[in-house]
């Protein structure tokens, strides 16, 4: 049996002060922290040994997948770092607070923004300071793999050739891995994984700091997945998610 684990990083500082994140390189909060080492002593509860781990670019993602590692004592294992795991890039809108952008813009314009599968915000300018391309961690990459904006259809498209190159290569090999990234671009693992529709992706609402586990058999086949902790605990973070949207 073959074991993927999927933990969407902690609460960030901006998470806290609802803010759309995106490429952002923002800190985790205190209580994000907390997060984050409490995933890590449920997966050492139940037994799990990594072989290996994964997260993006972003530090939120990064400090998540050290404290979940630190917490199991498995800080030792060898870890890829990619952009492709970044966060959707939410254009213009980052840095904006949700709930204002919703009172401004009305929810239903920000559920789009946020929600919809092919749909992105508005773009930045390319001159703006938030371009990616300004960023030397991304010094390497091609200008067309840059992005100003994306919708979670652009951020599957970006994932998946990783995950069938890369990630799942490696799963093949070893018993049990562990991706530490984000909302998005964790949707686009599971889309593929379970094979779900446009319209039903974006209705999953992804706690943070709570780890998903996929169990595989031999040939990669999905035998089950499922969230760790308690029930009524990751209930009430998934309802948090899907009301950061709305206005006050």
């Amino acid at each position: 049996m073959h074991k993927l684990v999927l933990v969407r990083h902690g609460e960030s500082v901006w998470n806290k002060e609802n803010r759309f994140t995106g490429w952002t390189d923002v800190d985790l909060s205190e209580t994000g922290v907390n997060e984050a080492k409490e995933g890590g002593k449920l997966l050492k509860e139940l037994g799990f040994k990594f072989d290996m781990a994964y997260t993006s670019y972003l530090k939120r993602a990064i400090k998540t997948m050290f404290l979940v590692l630190d917490e199991m004592d498995q800080l030792w294992i060898p870890v890829q770092k990619t952009w492709r795991l970044n966060e959707k890039h939410y254009g213009n809108l980052q840095g904006l607070n949700k709930s204002e952008t919703a009172a401004k813009y009305g929810e239903e314009q920000v559920h789009i923004w946020r929600r919809s599968y092919d749909v992105p915000p508005v773009a930045l300018d390319a001159n703006d300071p938030r371009n990616p391309a300004f960023d030397p961690r991304y010094a390497d990459l091609d200008s067309k793999d840059i992005p100003l904006t994306e919708s979670l259809k652009d951020t599957v498209e970006r994932i998946i050739p990783y995950w069938l190159d890369n990630i799942s290569v490696n799963l093949r090999n070893h018993s049990e891995i562990l991706v530490s990234a984000h909302g998005n671009s964790l949707r686009g693992i599971i889309k593929y994984l379970k094979n779900i529709g446009e319209e039903e992706i974006i209705k999953l609402n992804l706690p943070t700091g709570i780890p998903y586990v996929f169990e595989f058999d031999d040939d990669l086949n999905l035998l089950k997945d499922y969230f760790v902790g308690d029930p009524e605990k990751i209930a009430a973070a998934m309802d948090k998610v899907a009301n950061q949207g709305k206005a006050k």
